[in-house]
């Protein structure tokens, strides 16, 4: 049976502002979500150019197999990138600076003229750890309790539908050729590299709020990442397994996506669809 992957637009009002601690009035929490809003628009695109460019290099047969996968890729995508652009606009006007997107452009020259399963490495690897990372939320989604409905809804459903296309870069990597060694190392910077910008732009959000040497900053930080349910000791064990040799995507269980996407139909409007195989 062939699943689909459904381009869906939102169906909520980003036009309004909203509160500097949205997320229900706890400023590590927001300052977390803000910056990894921060990094959506620039590195999503990059995701897209990546696996255009890589079904571009398959042989035709191939390529056609895989077409209908990353053209529903790119389109959700592509509308998470619109979405978050909204919502970082917000985040400007406030007075948040913007540094993790500065430091995505300062590293993407470094891949012109290399071979392109290294982008899609780099994008099946980030994929990997934002699918985690929306796993998470979507199994504690009291870590959004006080927020406004309309931004609660987006950050479920944006997580979602992380959850929905994770397979689609792991996939066209294999399919190009890409080699375990590879994909391990690249995985090893991707974390590394996630886990320090996503700190650093969360501090300079707490910094800019006069949050950062906040007790209560501090508290809720160490809660919210290292606490029962925290991030870190959930994600572990699935980040760990994306090591294993006979590691894919759909090892990981998905259903909370699917749930979440069946009960709230109403929150968005499908525009497309495309297979996956």
């Amino acid at each position: 049976m062939t699943a689909m992957l459904l381009v869906r637009r939102l169906l909520i009002d980003l036009e309004a502002p909203f509160a500097r601690h949205w997320c229900g009035g706890d400023a590590f929490r927001s300052a977390f979500f803000d910056a990894l809003s921060m990094s959506f628009p620039l590195g999503e695109q990059f995701f897209i150019d990546s696996v255009r460019a890589g079904v571009e290099a398959l042989p035709e047969a191939e390529r056609e197999r895989f077409s209908p996968q990353v053209q529903g890729f790119v389109g959700q995508e592509a509308t998470h990138r619109r979405v978050h652009a909204l919502f970082n606009s917000h985040l400007e006007r406030q007075g948040y600076r913007n540094g993790w997107e500065r430091r995505i452009a300062a590293r993407l020259p470094r891949l012109a003229g290399t071979d392109r399963r290294h982008a899609v490495a780099i994008t099946a690897a980030t994929e990997h750890f934002t699918a985690i990372l929306a796993e998470h939320l979507l199994a504690h989604p009291q870590v959004l309790d006080g927020a406004e409905p309309r931004l609660r809804a987006l950050w479920l459903w944006h997580a979602s539908e992380e959850s929905e296309h994770r397979s689609v870069a792991f996939d066209l990597y294999r399919a190009m050729g890409g080699n375990e060694a590879w994909r391990r190392r690249w995985f090893r910077v991707v974390t590394m590299t996630f886990l320090y910008d996503a700190l650093r732009q969360t501090a300079s959000n707490l910094r800019r709020d006069g949050e950062l040497w906040r007790w209560r900053s501090w508290v809720s930080g160490a809660r919210f990442l290292f606490g029962r349910e925290g991030v870190v000791r959930c994600t572990f064990g699935p980040w760990r397994a994306y090591r294993r040799a006979d590691f894919h995507p759909s090892q990981q269980d998905s259903s909370r996506a699917e749930r979440w996407l069946a009960e709230h139909a109403d929150a968005y409007r499908v525009v497309g669809e495309r297979a996956q195989a």
